[in-house]
């Protein structure tokens, strides 16, 4: 499909659905809803959408703080390509689960590229390339923590954050979240960040030119924790580490961080599926 009345029609219906989208479609601001059951996929190395971004979840409501019954799951989000968005141009909420966003380009807009929030979890976020400023929040505020803790279990692979400014992961609450294969390069603010009593496991990632790869404090809450394995720095600060982090659990591989440029630049972002 390649309009945006198709396309919003689409993401509303109920029911499993792959919903194909052929070029850049322009969205009426900022934000429509994707019901459970939906793979969004663009076809080809340039489909998606400017103008507004997608809201994987039920409205944000501060007195639900358990997960409702009719909660948004199943949905995947990829190879596409974002720009000039209103709001978000992916925003996870309201104890959505098993989502997958991947392979997409987030080049600029108003806020996030891809948050998850408010009781979220089993979220995978890989192979993105971004070059947007405030990047990927996990949590919504510091003083949120009646929906996220004990949620928010999100990893983060062979993304490429390009010249980024920060929320490269930030995260509140979540633990285990898991951070591996990532490529940093001249991040100008910071590139992790662990606030609230996260736990974070950031593991065999390259930062290139970051000046605090990772940060323990920040934007208010209580101080984070995270664990750092076998990463690689180049032209950078010294990155801050400090607590635990509980077990990741599931199996993977970790690819060495010395090979992780050019595996990512190779294979993130829209059209390298």
């Amino acid at each position: 499909m390649n309009t945006a009345n198709e396309f919003l029609a689409a993401i509303a219906r109920s029911g499993p659905l792959i919903i194909k989208v052929d070029g850049m479609i322009a969205l009426p601001g900022p934000m429509h809803n994707v019901t459970s059951d939906k793979t969004i996929v663009g076809l080809g190395t340039h489909s998606g959408f400017t103008g507004g971004g997608l809201n994987i979840g039920l409205g944000a409501n501060d007195d639900v703080t358990s997960p409702p019954a009719n909660r948004v799951h199943n949905v995947i989000i990829q190879n596409l390509t974002f720009d000039d968005w209103a709001d978000d141009a992916v925003n996870v909420q309201m104890f959505s689960h098993h989502v997958w966003i991947d392979h997409n380009t987030f080049v600029g807009g108003y806020d996030g590229a891809a948050d998850v929030k408010r009781g979220s979890s089993f979220v995978t976020v890989s192979w993105n390339h971004s070059t947007h400023g405030k990047n990927m929040l996990a949590g919504a505020s510091a003083e949120n923590g009646a929906q996220d803790s004990g949620r928010l279990n999100i990893t983060y692979h062979h993304n490429f954050f390009d010249g980024t400014v920060e929320r490269n992961p930030w995260v509140r609450f979540g633990n285990p979240v898991h951070v591996y294969n990532n490529y940093y390069r001249n991040i100008s603010k910071y590139g992790v960040r662990s606030t609230s009593d996260a736990g974070i496991l950031v593991e065999g990632n390259y930062f290139l030119g970051v000046p605090v790869p990772f940060q323990l404090s920040g934007g208010g809450g209580t101080t984070g924790n995270l664990v750092s394995r076998n990463n690689c720095f180049a032209n950078s600060g010294t990155p801050q580490t400090g607590g635990s982090v509980k077990p990741v659990p599931y199996t993977y591989q970790l690819q060495p961080c010395q090979d992780v440029p050019a595996l990512v630049t190779a294979g993130a972002g829209a059209g390298k599926l």
